[in-house]
């Protein structure tokens, strides 16, 4: 039965350190506003021994702390620490030199560590203390600021690389995107950790500086005053030394366990165990180092002259550890060889052999971004607008309007691009390349800009728009003369999506359509079983899938998709003609993404007589006397038609070209030839159309 007592103290060491933490922010800041007050008003004796006692404490605990730390990051608040010990330190020495001067006495714990070190002879107390000052100063302080330097630049150096493999794991699947994020934000902390540990290590530094020349000031202010107020030369210089020695003792030794928790936390390495079980396992795990240390102790203790205890008993202990480490080394092979034993089949195909590694590098991604170097940075910013994250965006979007889950994007860096460069590569094959300026905006011009920028002139890689590079001080005025204005990494994910939207015809495999289908059975099993496999293969449906995301159709909808296969696949297989009646099908989606806000849909036709030429050549009419179809005519028809969209567009409006059904595929064709933008309808779509309004009507005259 547990004890009533016991169970109260608990609760209550609960609940007080729950207040501690509930009221932490107001307890720290009435302790910097204490700290900062200790440098202006006068501390009595008591106080300032409490004070100080507290700031060994402190001390002590922050290098147990440090020993104890896994990782560098788990204290990340230590540069912020390392201030306000600092600050603490230097207002208590104000403290203390203010009653060493004033009145001769500065509270128990100064007094105490002066006569405890200085004893009869001040000359000793003095070398002791200069020796706590050149440990300080010249080893442990100047020596943790230069690995915290060396680290931060390592850090920061190899800060790209490691994203850059966080991204590989994550488009490979190894990974999640929320332990990517985890990764991620672990590396940033990491950087920002070491570059302000190699700032606050200046504290340390200063602090030993400062510490020298406060007991300088100590002992000559307080001998001189004390000789002016009467006191003898003799009494003087005993009672300000031994002061003055306790002071600097009370002050330094806090700072050298401070500094060396510095030291210790950026030396450590990134263990799952503490310091102590790190140093044990990896000195005394090596039992013939050990067993010939030994070996030469008991030597030593069999020369002349030579105390033979000490050196016999560390020979002793060195000898047992040789054992320890032998038996410990003894039931690791004896396990690894029962492991070995039981799971060597698995172990024989686990190993990859030569030929696995080779067949690798046989593997293409399918979809890659190859950066230059200089776009590095950009890949994943702090801020969260990297390139990673719009991908990510991107392929929900693609999601939601396509019905098409993007294969994950790898991003890499290609020494051989140039450093502003980059291209998108599908299947291993180029699709696409541009260049971008980090630092810099893409100022276009919307419309109404009512005069020029100052710039680079470039193209806009996306829309092929004239645009102009300019520095971002420009950019506030860019906006102001009515230019829309572009960051670097929106104008290169803008570009990729923009490829990747004319090339998802070919991203689709068989894969992704087993995917689709198999989604599609959660909510329509019966289509799909009458469908798949006995009617149509997946083979099939993709060539009918490739041509929809071709013209930039939809296939969310994908139960809709696989009844119109159904109902139509005894009547034809030709994966045109079926394309044209999920088309039709589909007919409301399209219209919609086309219409205007009140889903009225602008149109340009081709006067009938162009349109019966057309069907007759392509032999789908009896249309007789209607002319020969020569590639002088289609040209002149292109070109007609381009300029009667341009004179419709410049309104603002978003014009379809609206034919009969059984020339749409064809006009379809030669009109994404030339303009890739325009939509090519049919008049079976357009039916569940709310209005349908001819802008204007394209003619061919003899």
């Amino acid at each position: 039965m547990a004890n009533p007592d016991k169970q109260l103290d608990l609760e209550a060491m609960a609940a007080g350190g729950g207040f501690l933490e509930k009221y932490s922010d107001w307890l720290m800041g009435i302790g910097v506003l204490g700290v900062l007050m200790t440098l202006v008003t006068p501390i009595p004796p008591p106080v300032l021994d409490i004070l100080l006692a507290a700031n060994i404490t402190i001390a002590v605990l922050l290098l147990m702390v440090t020993m104890n730390a896994r990782r560098a990051t788990e204290l990340s608040t230590f540069p912020t620490i390392l201030l306000f010990t600092t600050l603490l330190r230097l207002g208590l020495n104000v403290a203390s030199t203010r009653l060493i001067l004033t009145g001769g006495e500065a509270g128990s714990i100064i007094t105490a560590f002066g006569n405890y070190v200085g004893g009869d002879n001040l000359a000793v107390g003095f070398v002791v203390f200069l020796i706590l000052i050149i440990i300080q100063f010249v080893v442990i302080t100047k020596g943790s600021g230069r690995i915290s330097e060396v680290a931060a630049r390592f850090v920061l150096d190899a800060m790209p690389g490691k994203q850059m493999a966080i991204d590989a794991d994550l488009n490979a699947g190894i990974i999640e995107p929320a332990e990517a994020r985890s990764r991620r934000a672990e590396i940033a902390s990491e950087a920002e950790f070491y570059g302000a540990m190699d700032g606050a290590s200046k504290f340390v530094r200063g602090d030993a500086i400062a510490g020298l020349i406060i007991t300088g000031l100590n002992l000559v202010g307080g001998i001189a005053i004390a000789s002016f107020a009467g006191m003898s030369m003799g009494e003087a210089i005993d009672r300000y030394s031994k002061l003055t020695i306790g002071d600097g003792l009370v002050s330094q030794i806090p700072a050298l366990f401070i500094s060396t928790a510095a030291g210790v936390l950026v030396t450590k390495e990134t263990s799952s165990s503490s310091l102590g079980q790190t140093l044990f396992r990896q000195v005394g795990g090596r039992p013939r180092a050990t067993l010939i240390a030994a070996g030469m102790m008991f030597a030593i203790g069999l020369l002349p002259s030579m105390p033979k205890l000490p050196f016999f008993v560390l020979a002793t202990m060195l000898v047992l550890m040789w054992r320890s480490a032998r038996d410990a080394d003894e039931r690791a092979a004896a396990g690894a060889r029962a492991e070995l034993s039981g799971s060597a089949a698995q172990a024989e195909t686990s190993e990859p052999s030569e030929e696995q590694k080779v067949a690798e590098l046989l593997q293409v991604d399918r979809i890659a971004l190859e950066i230059g170097y200089r776009l590095i940075p950009l890949v994943q910013e702090q801020s969260g607008g990297g390139i990673l994250d719009h991908i990510a965006q991107l392929r929900r979007r693609f999601a939601l309007r396509e019905g098409v889950v993007l294969p994950p994007v790898r991003i890499k860096d290609n020494i051989k691009l140039a450093p502003n460069a980059y291209r998108l590569l599908i299947g291993g094959q180029e699709v696409g390349q541009g260049e971008i300026h980090p630092g810099e905006y893409l100022a276009m011009d919307s419309g109404s800009a009512d005069g020029g920028i100052q710039g680079r002139e470039t193209v806009d890689p996306a829309f092929g728009l004239p645009a102009w590079w300019i520095p971002e001080s420009l950019r506030d005025e860019a906006e102001i003369l009515g230019h829309t204005v572009i960051d670097p990494t929106s104008v290169l994910v803008t570009h990729v999506s923009e490829l990747l939207r004319r090339s998802m015809g070919e991203l689709i495999t068989r894969d992704d359509v087993k995917d689709l289908v198999e989604s599609a059975k959660a909510v329509s099993p019966a289509v799909v079983e009458e469908l798949v496999p006995e009617k149509m293969s997946y083979g099939e449906i993709q060539k009918v899938l490739r041509n929809l995301l071709a013209e930039d159709v939809s296939i969310r909808n994908m139960p809709v998709v696989l009844e119109v296969l159904a109902d139509n696949i005894q009547q034809t297989r030709d994966a045109e003609a079926l394309t044209e009646l999920v088309r039709q099908r589909l007919g409301r989606a399209i219209c919609e993404k086309y219409g205007d806000k009140d889903g009225t849909l602008f149109a340009v036709t081709l006067d009938p007589a162009v349109e019966s030429r057309l069907a007759s050549a392509l032999g789908v009419a009896n249309d007789v006397d209607v002319g020969q179809v020569g590639p002088a005519y289609l040209q002149g028809l292109m070109e007609r038609i381009g300029k009667t969209i341009a004179q419709a567009t410049q309104s603002g409006r978003e014009v379809v070209v609206l034919v009969r059904s059984n020339v749409r595929r064809f006009l379809n064709e030669l009109v994404r030839a030339s303009l890739p933008k325009v939509a090519v309808l049919s008049y079976n779509e357009v039916v569940p159309a709310r209005a349908v309004e001819t802008v204007a009507v394209v003619k061919m005259e003899d």
